[in-house]
């Protein structure tokens, strides 16, 4: 593409009649850049650039290029010229055989917004690299794309029984009404019984609240979930009763580390030290007999200071320490819920450059390719599984499905 292209007058759009008057010249300066892209692969494959004395005398040189009509997801069919060499054993990995034009183009523009790049800087990078002008539209165009992904994703049947779900929510700013304000996109990751996680799905709503963590249980009935055996959330009021009015045989358990941040917002800083250790005694004990003889020694040592830390801990004493009911490896998944705040984290990474978000589309999509990414680490289950999994199967005989 030459300067005279790449640097439009500003009144340069005024010309355009009509969006089809755009359309076609932006699918002939599309098509401009796919061919001379396709020009620097034959290139490569021949070793040396066009009219370049290294040529000489190779057993090989371009050979005139044919037409041929592909389809593309965003700009519908396009006529490309096609190089082509003297010995016919160049492919053109950009266009590869009874596939779309557009598919190496719109993933890599897919990709670099899974990885949290702005639309603005998108443009820049195919530019860059490809020499192609595209608008922040049409980048928004390809990656809407992924919304009917999304849809499918998310109503797509699951497990009939999980072994563990993990339940939390991220807040992210998204547009609404013309101002920016907090929504939480709830998640829930599942553990099934081939010791492989999925997340299960995502949720928008404005804020964090159990009846509305109701409504996402039951969504995940009506998809196939017959049972889940354990679920490990924070102490949101109202969840673990929300729980129990959707799958009333699963076990809660209530995430330690949250229980611990909780109550050390009641401790001045002076005795955090003293006092984690004394926790520690307590949530680390080896069953629940013993734990309530360390919660009970905790609140002689500091009942007097610090009386609202330790009430947090007697309130919720039941669904605190269902981890103490099972074996160490099974305890060690559940006690928190570190693999889905481990998920957070990861989406804010991936995330990180797009600060808010223009509506719960955007979000959706930034999150579900967050999450595409993520899974992909996945893939590898717990070297124990098989232990861990006859634990299960012992303790929950008459539920698990194998």
């Amino acid at each position: 593409m030459d300067e005279q292209q790449s640097h439009l007058p500003k009144d340069f759009f005024k010309k355009f009649k009509s969006k089809e008057d755009f359309q076609s010249f932006f699918s002939e300066l599309y098509k401009q850049g796919v061919e001379e892209m396709l020009k620097a692969e034959l290139d490569e494959h021949l070793g040396y650039e066009k009219h370049s004395k290294e040529g000489h005398n190779t057993g090989n040189s371009r050979n005139g290029s044919y037409s041929k009509k592909v389809k593309t997801e965003s700009l519908g069919d396009l006529v490309l010229n096609i190089p082509r060499d003297r010995n016919s054993d160049f492919e053109p990995q950009l266009i590869p055989k009874g596939s779309r034009m557009s598919d190496k183009l719109e993933e890599a523009i897919i990709s670099m917004y899974s990885r949290g790049m702005t639309t603005a800087d998108i443009c820049d990078h195919v530019k860059e690299i490809y020499g192609t002008e595209v608008s922040e539209g049409t980048i928004s165009n390809v990656t809407h794309r992924i919304v009917e992904h999304i849809k499918e994703w998310q109503n797509r049947p699951l497990e009939p029984v999980y072994l563990t779900v993990w339940m939390d929510g991220i807040v992210l700013k998204i547009k609404q009404n013309g101002k920016y304000i907090n929504k939480c996109i709830y998640l829930v990751i599942g553990l099934k019984n081939d010791g492989l996680k999925e997340v299960l799905g995502m949720w928008v709503a404005e804020s964090e609240s159990a009846s509305f963590w109701m409504s996402v249980l039951t969504d995940l009935k009506a998809r196939g979930v017959e049972d889940i055996l354990i679920a490990c959330t924070d102490n949101l009021k109202g969840f673990t009763d929300g729980i129990k009015g959707i799958f009333p045989d699963t076990i809660t358990q209530l995430c330690i580390v949250h229980q611990i941040r909780n109550s050390c917002k009641y401790v001045v800083w002076k005795d955090r030290k003293a006092f984690c250790a004394d926790l520690k005694m307590m949530y680390g004990a080896v069953n629940r007999h013993t734990a309530e003889d360390a919660l009970q020694q905790l609140e002689l040592t500091w009942g007097s200071k610090y009386k609202h830390a330790i009430q947090s801990w007697r309130n919720n004493w039941e669904n605190l320490t269902s981890y103490f009911d099972f074996p160490l490896e099974i305890r060690k998944i559940i006690y928190t819920t570190n693999t889905i705040e481990n998920l957070n984290r990861g989406i804010r990474k991936y995330i990180k450059t797009k600060v808010q978000f223009t509506d719960d589309i955007a979000a959706q999509k930034a999150v579900y390719l967050a999450i595409t990414n993520i899974e992909k680490k996945w893939s590898q289950i717990p070297q124990n599984w098989g232990l861990i999994l006859h634990q299960f199967v012992t303790i929950f005989e008459n539920r698990c499905r194998l």
